[in-house]
């Protein structure tokens, strides 16, 4: 994890960003016309990037610290216009792949290329985020190892050997971050366990196991994320396809699921959008009481924080992107991650901005969650971060 220096220095570098684009924060953002799936009409993807008018470089604008919370995703094979023009202007994290962006390596790795090639404002130029999600076995984006899913993990020396090829897969198409892996101490006929998904049944086998892959990725340069944060291992059904109630109660999640969180060192941790009534009745996601209390105060954990996808079957019925990228980070969180399309991830950026302008965020904290999110991207030039 990154200490308090590396994250001051982000702040400083945040505070002192030379804005790239907007001509100030109530001027509009640079658009692309397109469908709602952010492909459309955009120009291909060797079309040059344009900026406007520069604002005034004592401090970044609303849009760039915004979009230091923002890692989007996009349809097809090449990122839209409209992504790449936020990027330019410094208003991205990054970007999430998935295999309807993946064609192979090398095509990710050309990709990823140019877009850490846009010239991006000072202060706001470190690497993107490229992340995927490579678990092994049946959710791996690239072709490629591991082949063995975390059930089929036998040891802890070949999760790290299985991390350790997955991170050198990944680090060579361009990838820097891995939505991996899965610290989530099964149960019997839970949803992950019948997906394969789960290392065990047995808090101590899963640290051993999940810790090892992580340091694996970390040594062939990939970040690890821990999730689902506070723990997904007793769902009866997958977020991904409807509501998913946890009825545990917190002495129970402490002492079993939340193990693996005081025990793995990791950049990053994703909290899952599943409720956990004994807790909150909101998801975990949408939680202060998990997201800050229990994860930050409790735990202190000092990293970067992420949702588990804000467009899934769990959470749609929570309000629009605006308002869900809103609950997110007002709980907290560092990154509200819309995975199915580029256009929702720009509606809920544009909502956070003005959540802001109406007094409902403060600024302040959005540039605390930002400069978390800036000292991670720096973190990822050197090795083994």
């Amino acid at each position: 994890m990154r200490g308090a220096i590396a994250t001051a220095a982000a702040a400083a570098l945040l505070l002192g960003a030379a804005a790239g684009c907007g001509g100030g924060e109530d001027a509009a953002a640079p658009r692309a016309t397109g469908t709602g799936t952010g492909t459309g009409t955009a120009p291909a993807a060797d079309a040059p990037v344009t900026r406007t008018v520069a604002a005034p470089p004592d401090r970044p604008t609303l849009r760039q610290v915004v979009g230091q919370h923002m890692v989007f995703a996009y349809s097809g094979l090449t990122p839209p216009l409209a992504l790449r023009q936020r990027i330019a202007c410094g208003e991205a994290a990054g970007v999430i792949l998935f295999a309807r962006n993946i064609r192979s390596a090398a095509q990710v790795k050309a990709t990823v290329a140019k877009l850490q090639a846009i010239k991006r404002p000072a202060g706001l130029d470190a690497p993107l985020l490229v992340m995927v999600d490579h678990e092994g076995g049946s959710v791996r984006r690239l072709p490629g190892p591991p082949a063995k899913g975390a059930s089929q993990t036998p040891s802890p020396a070949a999760a790290r050997a299985y991390g350790r090829a997955a991170g050198a897969l990944l680090r060579g198409a361009g990838v820097n971050v891995d939505l991996a892996p899965v610290v989530d101490v099964g149960r019997a006929d839970s949803a992950l366990a019948n997906e394969g998904r789960v290392y065990d049944d047995d808090a101590p086998n899963v640290i051993a196991k999940a810790g090892a892959f992580a340091q694996g990725l970390r040594a062939a340069g990939v970040a690890p994320v821990l999730k689902h944060f506070p723990g997904f291992g007793a769902a009866s059904v997958n977020t991904d396809d409807a509501v998913a109630r946890i009825d545990l109660p917190l002495a129970t999640l402490r002492a079993v699921d939340l193990k693996p969180y005081e025990r793995i060192e990791a950049p990053a941790v994703m909290l899952s959008t599943a409720i956990y009534p004994r807790v909150d009745p909101r998801p975990a996601a949408f939680s202060r009481r998990w997201a800050t209390t229990e994860l930050r105060d409790r735990l202190k954990f000092g990293g970067v924080t992420i949702t588990d996808d804000l467009q899934a079957a769990a959470v749609v019925r929570y309000g629009s992107p605006a308002q869900l990228a809103y609950f997110a980070t007002k709980a907290g969180v560092d990154l509200p991650l819309f995975a199915k399309d580029y256009a929702t991830g720009a509606r809920a950026a544009a909502g956070l901005e003005k959540a802001v302008e109406q007094g409902a965020l403060k600024r302040a904290d959005l540039q605390s969650g930002a400069a978390r999110v800036l000292a991670w991207r720096a973190d990822l030039q050197q090795p083994g971060r």
